[in-house]
């Protein structure tokens, strides 16, 4: 019986692929692939990578993935993948309203609001202020419109 690794590099010689063109396709260190090839699973990222690692190589050399993936969980001890269920199971469950959507667009109208307010404070500050300098520089705009204006114009109009 052949070994996983042996399976797995003349899968690659039959269609004609290097290490390096695996590499290239499926963005893997050819270091790593060497390991995949030699039964070496410590130089493999850790569990679901390792899957997908091994996943990604056997499309590259004609394997059926699926199957591929299943002999190397076999072969290595590897734990298998969460099914939907397990995944869901093993979801903490969250506390009610923490982080929903509800949550987070009543906080949002909440600093509209807010900010609303402030802004019509200081529109209503800016307003008392202004007024209170208009009405006490009042005199001093009447004084300077009431100035005579001397002019550089000769009367006769007769420029010289």
């Amino acid at each position: 019986m052949r070994d996983f690794g042996e399976r797995l590099r003349e899968a690659r010689e039959r269609r004609g692929v290097s290490l390096r063109q695996i590499a290239e396709h499926t963005k893997l260190s050819v270091a790593a692939l060497e390991a995949l090839e030699r039964n070496d699973p410590s130089r493999l990222p850790g569990g679901i990578f390792a899957r997908a690692f091994v996943r990604s190589y056997a499309v590259e050399v004609g394997l059926d993935p699926e199957a591929t993936v299943r002999e190397f969980v076999q072969r290595f001890n590897v734990e298998p993948a969460l099914s939907a269920s397990a995944l869901a199971a093993a979801q903490p469950t969250r506390t009610a309203g923490a982080d929903s959507p509800h949550r987070t667009g009543a906080m949002i109208i909440k600093i509209v609001v807010v900010s609303l307010v402030a802004m019509a404070i200081l529109l209503y500050l800016t307003r008392v202020r202004d007024s209170e300098e208009s009405s006490t520089t009042a005199p001093a705009d009447a004084r300077r419109t009431s100035r005579r204006v001397v002019s550089s114009v000769p009367k006769g109009g007769h420029l010289p």
